[in-house]
């Protein structure tokens, strides 16, 4: 059951490796957050966004993105929902007048849900990410290897593997750069007016997306 040859696992492998390595979205949104709050907080936004692509790969294999990738109405929905998350995201950080993550303010706790809550919803209402997979995954489906769901689940877990060995370098990289940023409150409230200008350019960006 679920049999390949070491090419196809070789295929696999250094495609999903490339499209991890690629600057995108989902890197920008996690060191915006580790800029923002540290390793800690570019943890929390880096697992948010791993669970929501775990979402979209049982969306894939169970043949609900393509009623996202066929129907206009689905597509708009989620596209717009996640416009406007992405917006009031955007807003509320351009808007406060005290960093978020002061520890004076919020619960350590509280505040790294909060981003790992923020991860899932954003990848989740991304309906560019529900196509991606839609369009990647059945590349690598093999006739008589298994069933195609199991398939399907099994090639997108392991994206989300391959993504474990490399963003984790991203955010301890970004932790260490800006450690020394983060120690000053006037520094910390730019980081946060510069996180809220990078959800509403995420907005933009998805605004425009087309089917």
């Amino acid at each position: 059951m679920l049999g390949y040859d070491w090419a196809h696992w070789a295929t696999f492998f250094v495609a999903a490796f490339l499209l991890n390595v690629s600057p995108g979205p989902d890197i920008a949104f996690i060191l915006g957050h580790t800029a923002r709050g540290g390793r800690r907080q570019g943890l929390a936004a880096m697992f948010g966004l791993w669970a929501g692509a775990f979402c979209h790969v049982v969306f894939a294999a169970v043949g609900l993105s393509a009623i996202v990738a066929t129907s206009a109405t689905a597509f708009s929905l989620v596209k717009w929902a996640g416009v406007a998350y992405l917006a009031f995201l955007g807003i509320s950080a351009l808007r406060s007048k005290a960093s978020a993550f002061d520890v004076k303010a919020t619960p350590v706790e509280s505040r790294l849900s909060a981003v790992f809550l923020q991860g899932m919803l954003v990848d989740i209402l991304n309906p560019k990410v529900a196509i991606f997979f839609l369009a990647f995954l059945p590349q690598f489906v093999v006739d008589g290897a298994g069933p195609v769901p199991l398939q399907l689940l099994l090639h997108g877990a392991l994206i989300i593997v391959v993504a474990a060995t490399v963003e984790p370098l991203v955010v301890l990289g970004g932790a260490w750069l800006t450690a020394r940023l983060r120690a000053s409150n006037r520094l910390a409230l730019w980081l946060d007016r510069s996180l809220g200008a990078l959800f509403l350019g995420l907005a933009a960006k998805l605004a425009a997306l087309q089917r």
